[in-house]
């Protein structure tokens, strides 16, 4: 697999963000806090990562939860999946939200969430008067049914 360079400033004393395994496609980046932060039941908090990206033109970061702590702890990423754009500069923070019963505590250095860098296009839309026939069609939400 062919690898991207993507310049990256680390302000924290934490490990770069780096894949849990060979194929995995979603890099564990961590909070950067100089005191635990403790979430009530669906309270939300801006985290601090310390991590600065420069990606290439054509190409974004997702930020996306990571599916242990939604399940065993209810703490998942609010605006999911957030989107760091080519052109920004500024620290990659994370809205985490604690949708859980009870208050989690997120402690320095702690993986909060995944990074997915991945290309995408540029639109430039066409004015049309009537679109293609499909075979879906207009057939929007639920219309496939539950079964």
């Amino acid at each position: 697999m062919e690898k991207l360079k993507v310049k990256i400033v680390n302000k924290s004393p934490n490990p770069l963000p780096s894949y849990g395994t060979p194929q995995s496609a979603g890099m564990d980046l961590r909070a950067w806090l100089e005191e635990p932060v403790t979430l009530q039941p669906l309270e939300r908090a801006l985290i601090h990562t310390g991590v600065y990206v420069e990606l290439p033109v054509g190409y974004e970061c997702q930020i996306r939860p990571r599916s242990g702590l939604a399940l065993k702890r209810g703490l998942t990423v609010l605006n999911t999946p957030g989107t760091i754009d080519a052109d920004y500069r500024g620290e990659v923070g994370v809205i985490i939200v604690n949708l859980g019963n009870e208050p989690q505590t997120i402690e320095n250095g702690e993986r909060i969430c995944q990074m997915v860098v991945a290309a995408h296009s540029v639109v430039e839309w066409e004015p049309v008067q009537e679109l293609a026939d499909s075979e879906r069609g207009a057939g929007g939400f639920g219309h496939t049914g539950v079964k």
